[in-house]
């Protein structure tokens, strides 16, 4: 893992996040736009999240698993709240385990601020 992936993984994210967002307001009716709002608000604020991260050049495990949990989080989160909207498939299970990886992923990040020396 290192800032090239991370950038990457953000512009993809953050593109993704704004063409369901187009596709929620033009394209769907009630509960399914809800869920893709949702779903790309919370991809769209995580793509800026790993573009902070990517302008960082350590990457200590901390990062690491933040990026994962980050990754996650946009997948399990976000990619059902996708799912829900677009499909007759409704696996609202998977999205707490979404909500907790963006919780983890938040709380790695701030470890790996506390356990790595920061260089300017």
């Amino acid at each position: 893992m290192n800032a090239r992936v991370a950038l990457a993984v953000a512009g993809l994210a953050g593109a993704m996040a704004i063409g369901f967002a187009a596709y929620g307001a033009h394209g769907l009716d009630g509960q399914e736009t809800d869920w893709i709002e949702k779903g790309s608000r919370f991809q769209l604020v995580h793509a800026v999240a790993l573009l902070a991260m990517a302008q960082g050049s350590q990457w200590g495990l901390w990062r690491k698993i933040a990026f994962w949990g980050f990754f996650a989080g946009m997948g399990l989160f976000s990619g059902s709240l996708y799912i829900m909207a677009v499909s007759a498939w409704k696996p609202v299970f998977l999205v707490p385990f979404g909500g907790t990886a963006y919780m983890l992923g938040w709380l790695s990040l701030a470890v790996s601020a506390l356990t790595k020396p920061q260089t300017t």
